[in-house]
């Protein structure tokens, strides 16, 4: 009897555990606009990988991001995960749709995830778990938080969301060879 109690109480109380890939370049996500994100055709780049918001109060935050895509982008791509977690107002894939054109951004936009918790996109626990990516643990403070892959498929780097995108460590990291 106790040992069925314990069990039901261990099922009730944790999640299933989502497959998660060994490798950055295994995984695919919906994109913003139709279609997915094949994390595998940026092999040989960097990947900058940074959950972002659609509330409207973060336009520079984006302009930011834009820019440092512009410069790097033949050695870097910027892929940003909208999410909610951290948002006062939860927005939709449809107000989120306009996006990319208000605040003029051409990197790659995921559709709404979560970045915490048990339910958290398979990505993000690659991001967020040493285990996986044989960096380290972290986890996701606020919006615009960064993840900085190497051209090897390697977590390099984590840029707490403080860091902008102009700060000196961030840009040394991306030119680092």
């Amino acid at each position: 009897m106790k040992l069925s109690i314990l069990l039901i109480s261990f099922f009730f109380f944790i999640a299933p555990v989502k497959d998660v890939p060994k490798s950055i370049y295994d995984f695919k996500v919906d994109a913003l606009k139709e279609g997915t994100i094949d994390f595998s055709q940026y092999k040989g780049k960097k990947i900058l990988i940074v959950n972002t918001t659609s509330q409207d109060d973060y336009n520079r935050e984006y302009a930011q991001l834009e820019t440092l895509y512009q410069k790097y982008k033949e050695k870097l791509v910027v892929i940003g995960f909208l999410t909610d977690d951290f948002a006062k107002a939860p927005g939709s894939k449809k107000s989120s749709a306009s996006l990319e054109k208000h605040y003029k951004v051409s990197f790659p936009l995921a559709s709404i995830v979560l970045v915490k918790g048990v339910n958290m996109s398979p990505v993000y626990k690659w991001l967020t778990d040493k285990k996986y990516n044989n960096l380290k643990d972290s986890e996701v403070k606020w919006d615009f938080q960064k993840y900085l892959i190497n051209e090897n498929g390697d977590l390099i780097a984590v840029f707490e969301p403080k860091i902008k995108c102009d700060n000196p460590l961030l840009i040394e990291a991306i030119e680092k060879k």
